[in-house]
Parts: structure tokens; sequence; C-alpha cells
């Protein structure tokens, strides 16, 4: 598998790299958004790592050139900032999930392999239909997260809160949450709350059954 990490800091390239080439995997790495699209256009990426905050093309931009370039490879990006509204952002322009710095190597490892995984579940769809349409729900959604996310949700029919669904289905919390509320806007969940017997009430959410 190939790897495209694309940082300005070269300590973290060298992290990256390494928890890569540990777990098997070739490795390229580019400084900078414009430099990370040619590498991508040349050597291409079967997962793609990019950092928010870069010079010249920050990675809301290069997740978006990058979505504009290829509509079906799993692009994660790196960052400190665990806002929602940032998160939305870069879901609408095609990213595919999160990894909150600082990175740890089994959560990096463990969220490669998924979307990998994911990738590779739907890649025969894809190229028999039209990708655009076939990978992506709406924007921000793409079709294999939400049928993941959904999956667990039908197999487990018990309410959940969004930090559980995190932890179990193995995305980042603002990946989820979208997704969430892009599956109650359909009617396809429903919020059940949980008055807890100290501190805020809970917000649950279920699979409505067929």
């Amino acid at each position: 598998m190939n790897i495209l990490v694309i940082d300005d800091d070269a300590s973290i390239q060298y992290m990256l790299s390494e928890i890569c080439e540990f777990a098997g995997w070739n490795v390229n790495t580019a400084n900078n958004g414009k430099e990370g699209l040619n590498v991508f256009a040349e050597k291409g990426a079967d997962v793609v790592l990019v950092d928010y905050h870069m010079p010249e093309m920050d990675g809301i931009k290069t997740v978006r050139e990058l979505r504009n370039r290829n509509a079906d490879v799993p692009i994660l990006v790196l960052t400190v900032d665990e806002r929602q509204e940032i998160a939305d952002r870069f879901l609408e322009e095609g990213a595919t999930d999160f990894a909150l710095k600082p990175v740890k190597a089994p959560d990096i490892i463990s969220r490669i392999q998924l979307h990998a995984r994911l990738a590779t579940l739907t890649r025969s769809v894809s190229q028999q239909t039209s990708i655009e349409e076939d990978v992506f729900v709406t924007k921000g959604i793409s079709k294999r997260t939400l049928y993941h996310i959904s999956d667990f949700l039908q197999s487990n029919r018990e309410s959940f809160s969004v930090d559980t669904i995190s932890k179990e289905v193995g995305l980042a919390y603002p990946t989820v949450y979208r997704y969430i509320m892009h599956l109650l806007d359909e009617g396809k969940v429903e919020m059940i709350v949980s008055y807890q017997k100290m501190g805020r009430p809970k917000n649950l959410y279920q699979w409505i059954a067929d």
C-alpha cells in the first residue's frame, strides 16, 4: 500500500513515515499542498494524510484539489483543531476522516487500514458507474463511510452516544457526528435523551427499525 504524507513539519513527516514503514507500507512525502498535488499526480496513493495548517496551500484547499482529481482516494486530515465547524468544512471539501495530533501509532495505523479496506470494498462498484455519483451521497457524505456507520447501528439495535459510536466504528468523533446528523435528517435514526443521575442529559442515537 502506498501512503502520501503532506505536512510542512519535518518531524511529523519523519514520524509518520516511520509508522507507515513499520506497518509495511511505502511512503511518499510532501512539504506543502502544492508539492503534495504534484507527488499525487506523479505517484498516486492509496491513502493520503494531509496537515491542516500549511504555508502556500492549507489543508482545506489541498483536500479540495485532491478530491477534484480523485473522487475515491481516502483523505485523512491531521489536526489539533477539534471544532465541529472545521471538521464540517473539511468533510464538505471531500475529507474522509481525521486523526488528531499528537498522532499515536496504533490509532493512525488502524485508521489507514480501515479506510483502505472500505475503499477496496467499493472500488469495483465505483468503476461500473459514475464515480462521483457512486462514492458520494451528498456533499460531505461518502457512501462507504455512511454504510459503515449505518451497518453498525443496524447490527446493534441499541442507543449509543456519538462518542461510543466513534470508538466502535474506528472513525473520529467529528466525522461520526456529521454522519449521525445526516442520518437524523434522513429519518434513519432517532435521538433519545438519556437523563443521567449527575451532569447534563446525554443524547443517544438509535437506528429506526424498518
